[in-house]
């Protein structure tokens, strides 16, 4: 089982979603967040919050069977894409377990 997470831009929150609900990735986590870059990005600012950043971002999260990545990956990186710098990066790491809170039982994937 693998955790991806996807820091992308935030008007591209709604195109890869809908794709990734359309292949049947339903269990998505989203946040937005704020990142630090080179600020190469017109929209680029220092934030008010945080003075050390300077662009506004959306976390993608998801877990998923492994033999899923490739198609996740291709469907962040398709809908994702405008070729400018600060598009965002896609990480994937191991999940060893996952529980439901509800039961505590360990949860069905594989």
């Amino acid at each position: 089982m693998k955790e991806i997470k996807a820091f992308i831009r935030p008007s591209k929150v709604v195109p890869i979603v809908e794709q990734l609900k359309a292949n049947g990735f339903e269990n998505i986590t989203l946040s937005e967040a704020e990142g630090t870059g080179k600020f190469q990005d017109e929209n680029a600012f220092v934030s008010r919050k945080f003075s050390i950043t300077d662009s506004k971002i959306a976390k993608l999260e998801l877990v998923t069977e492994d033999k899923n990545i490739d198609k996740i990956i291709e469907i962040i990186s398709e809908y994702g894409r405008t070729l400018n710098s600060g598009d965002g990066l896609i990480y994937v790491a191991c999940v060893e377990k996952a529980y439901r809170v509800k039961t505590g039982k360990e949860n069905g994937y594989k």
